[in-house]
């Protein structure tokens, strides 16, 4: 089975290191897809991978909420259409062969996901790193920020 992942690299780094890795992890885990393997294997690594993209999505949209972030519909909107896209995936695994499914995931990761994190991710750091300055201010900052220690909750689990 041919299949080349992007490569993981700073220029896909986000910035803020629970969603860094997080997203390294998404990686790793379609780098998984490359190997050889049975249709068990690969439909429990596409299930696993699912599950971890349900995870890391709400987390994301956790963070975008925590810094009051003004392009969370529309970025959520990007995530109902990935998870469909892994979800239609799901489904209609079990009528591929491995070389078609390595593809989706393939294009799903190198296109859909690496862009995605390019444009739509790298949007919403400003507002992240507006909101962390501001939970680092004073304790006499404006009452508004007090969910600082959320936002850096959020932002620093992995």
């Amino acid at each position: 089975m041919d299949f080349e992942l992007a490569e993981w690299s700073s220029k896909i780094e986000v910035g803020v290191p629970a969603i860094d890795a997080q997203h390294r992890q998404l990686f790793d885990l379609a780098a998984t897809f490359g190997g050889d393997g049975d249709q068990i294997r690969v439909l429990k690594t596409l299930a696993i991978l699912t599950e971890y993209v349900k995870v890391h999505l709400h987390e994301e949209e956790q963070l975008m909420i925590a810094c009051h972030y003004p392009g969370l519909e529309a970025h959520r909107k990007l995530h109902r259409e990935f998870r469909r896209m892994l979800f239609d995936l799901l489904e209609n695994a079990k009528r591929m062969t491995l070389d078609e499914i390595a593809e989706e995931v393939k294009f799903m990761i190198n296109g859909w996901f690496y862009n995605h994190i390019l444009v739509a991710d790298f949007d919403y750091v400003p507002s992240v790193q507006a909101a962390a300055s501001a939970a680092s201010m004073p304790k006499n900052a404006p009452a508004d920020l007090d969910e600082g220690a959320e936002l850096a909750a959020i932002a620093s689990r992995a």
